[in-house]
């Protein structure tokens, strides 16, 4: 109990430290006032912590549990050195998180829901926290079938979920990098210029750069975009970008209601870009 207390408190300074450079050294302007998108992200945080609390954490702690008794999972294979069952538990679990994180966006049920954390029309830290309810109770079933699969232990499991958090604030969060030292951190990691191409009102943009800690998962799917400078990209979703959207009744009951066309402004103009989907080797201011 003691430990999961340290652990959110560290995640919590993280938050709060991102959250002050992205005030200092912005790297996009925002487009609504943060008062309003901090009350509507904080709260879908708050549902968050009690769906994870309820679903997600007693199912891993379940699956954990029994992959312990088993002896079973890829990362338990006794051929394995131990050190090297750390890294293959880690990588297996990075690689998994990026698949599913693809199905969210590929299957029309799941991005119903992953859909509300892409609503919001400015990216920062605070969107880290913003997923649907739904959307989590979902990953569940996954995190059992991703545990179960790998057998991570419990320590390699507390080191990934631990990297895993702080990398998501970190490329969520609104810090502008220099460009030089953001174009070496993205050859390993993901970075807030690489995701923030994730967030746009592209289609095509929106659907690329699925990977949570390493980059190097969308390198080798070929789903990597990464020159499209930060200034011309519009964050959200084009059918969904009225303030009205944004409200958080709006936005909790919006997985539950018939779905406009995600792509079509209410003017019936496509976001576009003229830049091809090759892929690219440079990263764009």
């Amino acid at each position: 109990m003691r430990a999961s207390l340290v652990w959110g408190v560290a995640i919590v300074a993280f938050a709060l430290g991102f959250f002050v450079l992205e005030r200092l050294f912005p790297l996009r302007r925002a487009a609504r006032p943060l008062a309003g998108r901090l009350l509507v992200n904080l709260t879908f945080a708050a549902v968050a912590f009690v769906t994870v609390s309820l679903t997600v954490r007693p199912a891993v702690q379940a699956t954990l549990g029994w992959t312990g008794q088993a002896t079973f999972g890829l990362a338990r294979l006794e051929a394995i050195p131990p050190i090297l069952q750390l890294v293959l538990a880690f990588l297996l679990m990075d690689i998994t998180f990026y698949w599913w994180h693809r199905a969210n966006h590929r299957i029309r049920l799941l991005w119903r829901f992953h859909n509300i954390h892409h609503l919001d029309p400015d990216l920062d830290v605070s969107t880290a926290f913003r997923f649907h309810f739904g959307e989590l109770a979902f990953s569940s079933v996954f995190r059992v079938a991703q545990i179960a699969l790998i057998g991570p232990f419990p320590g390699s499991l507390l080191l990934y979920e631990t990297v895993f958090q702080t990398g998501t604030l970190f490329h969520h969060s609104n810090v502008r990098l220099p460009i030089p030292i953001e174009r070496r951190l993205v050859r390993l990691i993901v970075t807030p210029r690489m995701h923030g191409i994730h967030h746009s009102q592209v289609r095509w943009e929106t659907n690329s750069n699925y990977a949570t800690v390493f980059s190097f998962w969308d390198r080798l799917h070929r789903t990597l975009v990464l020159n499209i400078p930060q200034d011309v990209i519009d964050i959200g979703i084009p059918g969904y970008a009225e303030k009205r959207d944004n409200a958080l009744g709006n936005a909790l009951l919006a997985p539950f209601r018939a779905q406009r066309d995600y792509w079509y402004r209410t003017d019936g103009s496509v976001p576009m870009r003229s830049v091809t989907k090759n892929k690219i080797k440079q990263l764009a201011p």
